[in-house]
């Protein structure tokens, strides 16, 4: 295609507690994940579903197979996504110097599974504490969710915000590390 990139995309599927998610991406890197719109919460954090690939399988290449293998961890084992690989990613977005990829990188490295920024906290993070509004703009540009927590930036308020996967997917994002830190402690 005119002016696309000369990558050879592949798309997986994965089926996940909160629904299917497609995650895009070549050689090189992650291009995109894909959060289903939930209009339903499914019951309990505590999902019976399993993690698994259910489209798109053969011929992963790598950054999708550690892809998959990171969300399936985030969902079934949290303990285990600080020991693995984050994918290398290869979206545009993050490949060019800009305050909406330092900010991106910012919640990927600094908040941690289980905690929660604001807005504001996120910016003076990411050095520019005037910032809330366009760390908003980052988050609604997010390629990749979950892997880059954007599930973890929430209002001064304590109020949840809002969230590329609805109010619902966020809200069980935030309820399912929660519970999930909280068995750690135990």
């Amino acid at each position: 295609k005119q002016g696309g990139s000369p990558c050879r995309e592949k798309h997986v599927v994965l089926l996940s507690p909160v629904g299917k998610i497609e995650i895009s991406g070549c050689e090189t890197g992650v291009h995109e994940i894909k959060l289903p719109k939930m209009s339903v919460l499914p019951t309990g954090a505590e999902s019976s579903v399993a993690c698994e690939v259910c489209e798109g399988a053969e011929e992963m290449p790598e950054p999708l197979e550690q892809c998959a293998a990171w969300l399936r961890a985030y969902f079934c084992e949290p303990v285990a996504t600080g020991t693995l690989p984050v994918p290398a990613f290869h979206h545009p977005l993050l490949q060019r110097d800009s305050f909406t990829r330092q900010v991106l990188w910012t919640l990927l490295n600094d908040v941690k599974f289980g905690e929660a920024v604001s807005y504001k906290q996120l910016a003076d993070l990411a050095g520019n504490s005037r910032a809330a509004r366009a760390v908003g703009g980052a988050m609604r540009s997010n390629p990749i969710p979950i892997i880059i927590p954007c599930h973890r930036v929430i209002r001064s308020s304590g109020d949840s915000g809002s969230y590329g996967g609805g109010p619902l997917m966020k809200e069980w994002l935030l309820s399912h590390e929660k519970l999930q830190k909280e068995k750690l402690a135990r």
